[in-house]
């Protein structure tokens, strides 16, 4: 189950948004606030959610603020924006301040569902409101630092190789090339392998016209 968190100042909006993720399932809803600073209070005592779809215009303490703290505080929730807002200059922002994804409330239940198993599923989610591009303009978040055997590893899961081949092409272990997949995991904050081959063709460690990859 992939726990949810709502933080909108619209009640209405809020509950009706709590209603239509609770008919999608797989997911539970386990924080509503009207804030930022509501927000953080319950996750001192509450559970702790692994996505939280933000507003960005609200009192107290807004999106950005509260999205630059969740970084900071709480690096392991993903942050899905979900404004009426439509500004290139706040959307860069919230992304600067670790968005996912960016969507708008007019947006439909098929999009919203997208979204929130892909950025579980591989990080991210993708939309002609929220490209590579912009994502690349947060390099450190985006695109970690990875050493030789992380690219190797990366580069042959995405041409298909079982974890078995890759370990006679790197001349390692099979556990070895195992422990380099659970890095990845945690260092890209993706949780399957699937993710990982996504990442790795949207950062460019596949080139499918080296006869390797083919």
């Amino acid at each position: 189950m992939i726990k949810i968190a709502l933080v909108d100042d619209h009640v209405v909006l809020r509950r009706s948004l709590a209603m239509l993720i609770k008919t999608m399932g797989g997911f539970q809803v386990v924080i509503e606030a009207g804030n930022g600073t509501d927000f953080l209070q319950q996750l001192k005592v509450g559970p702790i959610p692994d996505i939280v779809l933000l507003d960005v215009a609200m009192p107290v303490t807004g999106g950005v603020e509260t999205a630059i703290l969740l970084q900071k505080q709480y690096p392991c929730i993903k942050i899905i924006v979900l404004t009426l807002v439509k500004s290139d200059h706040v959307k860069m922002r919230m992304v600067k301040s670790g968005a996912r994804a960016y969507l708008f409330k007019d947006c439909d239940t098929e999009a919203l569902r997208n979204a929130l198993h892909d950025v579980h599923e591989t990080g991210y989610h993708f939309n002609e409101d929220f490209t590579i591009e912009e994502t690349q303009q947060k390099a450190s978040f985006y695109k970690p630092p990875l050493n030789a055997q992380q690219r190797s590893f990366l580069r042959w899961a995405a041409a298909g190789l079982t974890h078995r081949e890759i370990a006679d092409r790197m001349q390692v272990s099979q556990r070895t090339v195992d422990s380099y997949r659970d890095t990845l995991f945690k260092k890209l904050d993706i949780n399957s392998r699937v993710g990982l081959v996504k990442y790795a063709i949207r950062n460019g460690f596949v080139n499918f016209e080296e006869d390797h990859v083919r």
